[in-house]
C-alpha cells in the first residue's frame, strides 16, 4: 500500500508501524454516526484492509450527524456510500461489503471465522444484535470495542473508554451486560460509552423497526467522538508498544 497521504503520520508513528496498520483487517459493524466515523478514521489512519457491515440506506435525518454522507447519497446503501468515499481518500485501501442487517449469532460467526480480522468494531445500535456480535468475537477470539449510547447527550468530557463491567449511566450497557452475564461474560469487552445521564426529553417512542423501539434525538459531534474513540483503541491496541522509544502508544 502506498504511504503517500501519511506522511503526517509516519512523522508520529514510524515506517514499521504503517506497515503494521496497512496489514492490519478491521470489520466495522454499522456505519451510522459512530460506525462511519471509525471507519473513516481507520482509513486516514493507514489500516489497509477493512470489512463494513450494514443494510441500511442513507436518509435524511442520519445528515445531521453521519459525516460520511450528504444529500447526494440519500437512497443510496450506506456500505456503497461508504466504500466510495474511503476509495477516494485512500485509492489502494482493500474493503469488502456485507450489505444486510444480521441478528442471528451464527452469521456473526460464519463472518467472523471466513475473515479473522485483527479487530471488530461493534457500533450496532440494536440490542440483539450487539450481543450476538460480541458473544461471536469472544467465541472467535476475535479483539472488539463496542460503542454504547451516543443519543440523549450533549457533553464531550464524559465519553469514557473501560471494561464493559465498568460501565455506568447507560441502559444500553446495562442490558448488555445483563445478556452477557447470562451467556457467562462479565468482563473482557472494551466498551465506549458516556457517563451523563441522558434527557428523558429526547425520546420518541415508535413502531418497533429491526428491534428498535424508540428514536432518540442526538447532536452533530457526539456520535463522531465515540467514533474517533472506537478508532483509537483500536489503532493503539494494534500499536501497543513503540519499540523506537518504549513509549506505550
Amino acid at each position: 500500500m502506498s504511504f503517500d497521504f501519511l506522511s503526517r503520520t509516519e512523522l508520529l508513528l514510524s515506517e514499521e508501524h504503517l506497515e503494521k496498520l496497512a496489514n492490519s483487517s478491521i470489520a466495522v459493524f454499522g456505519l451510522g454516526g459512530v460506525g462511519s466515523c471509525t471507519a473513516e478514521m481507520l482509513c486516514r489512519a493507514g489500516i489497509g484492509t477493512l470489512c463494513l457491515i450494514d443494510g441500511d440506506r442513507v436518509v435524511l435525518s442520519n445528515l445531521n450527524r453521519q459525516m460520511a454522507y450528504s444529500r447526494n447519497e440519500i437512497g443510496k446503501d450506506k456500505t456503497k456510500a461508504m466504500e466510495d468515499r474511503l476509495v477516494s481518500i485512500n485509492p489502494d485501501l482493500k474493503i469488502k461489503v456485507y450489505n444486510e442487517f444480521i441478528s442471528e449469532r451464527s452469521r456473526f460467526l460464519e463472518i467472523l471465522k471466513e475473515n479473522q480480522f485483527d479487530f471488530v468494531i461493534d457500533a450496532i445500535d440494536t440490542l440483539s444484535s450487539k450481543c450476538s456480535l460480541i458473544l461471536s468475537a469472544i467465541q472467535t477470539s476475535t479483539p472488539i470495542v463496542s460503542s454504547f449510547g451516543a443519543g440523549g447527550r450533549l457533553n464531550p468530557e464524559d465519553i469514557r473508554v473501560d471494561d464493559i463491567s465498568k460501565t455506568k449511566n447507560c441502559r444500553l450497557a446495562y442490558y448488555a451486560r445483563r445478556i452477557l452475564r447470562r451467556n457467562g461474560v462479565r468482563k473482557g469487552v472494551r466498551a465506549v460509552y458516556s457517563l451523563e445521564i441522558p434527557s428523558k426529553d429526547s425520546v420518541t417512542l415508535e413502531e418497533s423497526v429491526r428491534g428498535k423501539k424508540s428514536t432518540i434525538g442526538t447532536i452533530s459531534y457526539l456520535p463522531n467522538l465515540f467514533g474517533i474513540y472506537c478508532a483509537a483503541e483500536v489503532i493503539r491496541s494494534r500499536l501497543k508498544e513503540d519499540h523506537s522509544s518504549g513509549r506505550t502508544l
